[in-house]
């Protein structure tokens, strides 16, 4: 069952792709070096997967619907892996010019997709719907802006973005656990179905970040048999996701 409709959806994607090219737009040579909020990568490496995938999702808008569907990445995630090391040795300039002309390339394609292309194959998770792509791209877009860890951050993920994720990524709660999250004044979302149950509470944003792999802004607290314990575990990202990124 979708969350929104497809025109709510398409505006939060334009609106997200607008804050994430205002972003990128103010990196420069000095800041793409410096790290971005994912281990292991700069802000450089932050804008060649931003390029990668806004091309990637781009072919698949365009492709939808076909005998024969691409896959996200030609050569799959090694492949995508080894495109984004590459293309973060490039000048921070070219970098961002790329990125952003690869990203307005994207929302073309998302203004150009009408309600007859909603349900339609891609080679998105090998046969995700274009629906299924438009979260995708919504997902990218809020959380990678956050990445850059500057100007915006997790709190700036509104309520509805929050519950997209608890619904999507509660694939990354182990088979033997039950994660019951209590975001302060909102009613209590059970992820899992295993019979060990941790009570997580945090603003909705913290708990969402923390369930995204990203560092919360403020305390999540967890308990089991009312006593406090450390954070839980978790799985990796739904499949055709590489875990944290």
């Amino acid at each position: 069952m979708s969350e929104l409709t497809q025109q709510e959806l398409t505006q939060r994607i334009l609106t997200a792709l607008e804050t994430l090219r205002e972003t990128m737009a103010t990196v420069d040579a000095a800041a793409a070096a410096e790290p971005s909020a994912l281990p292991g990568w700069n802000r450089a490496h932050l804008l060649a997967h931003i390029d990668g995938f806004a091309r990637a999702a781009t072919r698949q808008l365009e492709t939808a619907g076909a005998p024969e569907t691409f896959p996200m990445y030609d050569d799959g995630l090694e492949g995508r892996d080894a495109d984004i090391q590459m293309t973060a040795l490039m000048r921070a300039d070219a970098l961002v010019d790329r990125a952003t002309e690869a990203v307005q390339a994207l929302e073309s394609g998302i203004r150009a997709t009408g309600p007859e292309h909603w349900a339609l194959n891609t080679g998105f998770r090998g046969s995700g719907s274009v629906e299924d792509l438009f979260y995708a791209i919504w997902r990218e877009s809020v959380i990678h802006t956050s990445d850059f860890a500057w100007g915006g951050s997790v709190a700036n993920w509104e309520p509805e973005f929050c519950a997209h994720l608890f619904v999507e990524l509660a694939a990354r709660v182990p088979e033997s656990r039950r994660y019951i999250l209590q975001p302060h004044g909102a009613q209590r979302i059970t992820l899992g179905h295993g019979e060990e149950a941790t009570v997580l509470s945090g603003t909705a944003f913290d708990l969402a970040a923390w369930l995204a792999g990203r560092e919360p802004l403020g305390p999540v607290q967890a308990t089991a048999d009312a006593d406090g314990t450390a954070l839980p575990e978790l799985g990796p990202w739904p499949s055709g996701v590489k875990t944290g990124k």
